[in-house]
């Protein structure tokens, strides 16, 4: 049945790579010569008999949700990460939520957070009745200015979220150190920087939880959606895995009110197929990204992000100066290559959060200059030129 799909549904897969472009989770095909902003069917093609014995293996069970398919992939997350327990859940979203609410964050509580990043980082503070306390970030990586944590805490902070955005680290010597001046807990949000270390230990093992997601464009990402978060803690991971299923650890014995937020037996086999080659990949992306770095000097007006220790490049994001970037982005498009701004709008300036927050000088300016470029571990380095020199014919005007 997999293989009549194949040829029948799929003919890019194992030939010619089918291009794609990924916009809010739809995958829209596009133009053969295009350059899309990512690419699965190189990885398909190339994991082809593995994702499709998985899936064969999934489907002759009759085990769908939970099972030893998502039980396996914990047990293997746990020890890729170094964690003590991993717990599968349905969306990286869930991953924030639960995490929050089982550390025991909850309503007049603070937690201090990023505004440049997904909404999904401050809309799970929200959700569990806590407030997201927002600090500036620095221009260069741009995280979160550790430096700025310490004047925005009150008495009501009861965290701090360090989000590791683009898959590069947040100073998190200076953050836990910060924490345990002040009997802070740290969650970190890492939905954009599976399998990357720092000084030795991976992101999500540093605070006292980490959250991850598995949406498909992400270093480690299933074909759906799906998330997890890891954690040395018994009795949290105990208290996540009830608050994922309904409340209950035993069925028909409900003792807390949760989620339905269980990560499927097929998501979890292809996790299991795609997790040895997390490592290879995120080097892949390094690698890349190095490349870009030394086609892109030349361009004036463009920053590019440096390939500093530990960056695994879920997106390869410059900052464009001295020219409108929305222009630069609307020229690449007409040349063939497709871009994405993350984030145009910082999630303090989003209309649910309309007029509750100060304006950040660093974090607005970054909205204004930010382009992501394509960036898989697969690319080519002949569609990396191309890139570059649409770029370069962007900011020229040409």
């Amino acid at each position: 049945m997999i293989d009549v799909w194949r040829r029948q549904s799929h003919p890019g897969i194992g030939q010619s790579p089918l291009v794609n472009s990924v916009s809010d989770g739809v995958f829209m095909a596009s133009a053969p010569q295009s350059i899309s902003i990512f690419d699965l069917s190189p990885e398909i093609a190339a994991l082809w008999p593995e994702l499709t014995a998985a899936i064969e293996r999934v489907l002759k069970s009759g085990q769908f949700v939970f099972g030893p398919e998502t039980a396996a992939f914990e047990r293997e997350a746990a020890e890729f990460l170094g964690a003590k327990h991993a717990v599968a859940v349905n969306s990286g979203t869930d991953a924030l939520v639960i995490g929050l609410r089982a550390m025991g964050i909850g309503p007049g509580d603070e937690v201090v957070t990023t505004p440049f990043s997904f909404f999904a980082s401050a809309e799970s503070i929200s959700i569990v009745g806590a407030k997201p306390v927002f600090v500036d970030v620095e221009l260069d990586s741009m995280n979160m200015d550790s430096d700025l944590i310490e004047p925005a805490l009150t008495e009501r902070t009861k965290a701090i979220m360090p989000v590791h955005l683009f898959g590069r680290p947040c100073n998190m010597d200076r953050i836990m150190g910060i924490a345990a001046k002040h009997g802070l807990e740290v969650i970190e949000d890492c939905a954009q920087s599976f399998g990357a270390p720092y000084n030795g230990r991976m992101t999500g093992t540093l605070g006292k939880v980490g959250c991850y997601s598995f949406f498909p464009t992400k270093n480690l990402g299933c074909y759906g959606d799906g998330g997890m978060l890891s954690t040395d803690d018994d009795a949290l991971a105990e208290l996540a895995r009830k608050l994922r299923n309904h409340g209950s650890i035993e069925r028909y014995r409900n003792e807390i009110l949760g989620y339905n937020s269980r990560l499927d037996a097929l998501q979890a086999a292809v996790l299991r197929v795609k997790l040895p080659h997390v490592a290879s990949y995120n080097e892949a992306r390094r690698a890349v990204a190095q490349r870009y770095w030394d086609l892109l000097a030349p361009i004036e007006g463009v920053v590019a992000p440096e390939v500093v220790p530990g960056h695994v490049f879920h997106q390869y994001t410059i900052r464009v100066l001295g020219r409108d970037r929305d222009a630069v982005q609307a020229r690449m498009k007409e040349l063939g290559v497709t871009t994405m701004l993350y984030y145009p709008v910082p999630q303090d300036r989003l209309p649910v959060y309309a007029g509750q927050y100060p304006t950040f000088e660093r974090n607005e300016t970054l909205s204004r200059q930010v382009l992501s470029l394509p960036i898989w571990p697969q690319i080519t380095e002949d569609q990396q030129r191309a890139v570059a020199d649409a770029l370069a014919r962007a900011m020229r005007g040409e």
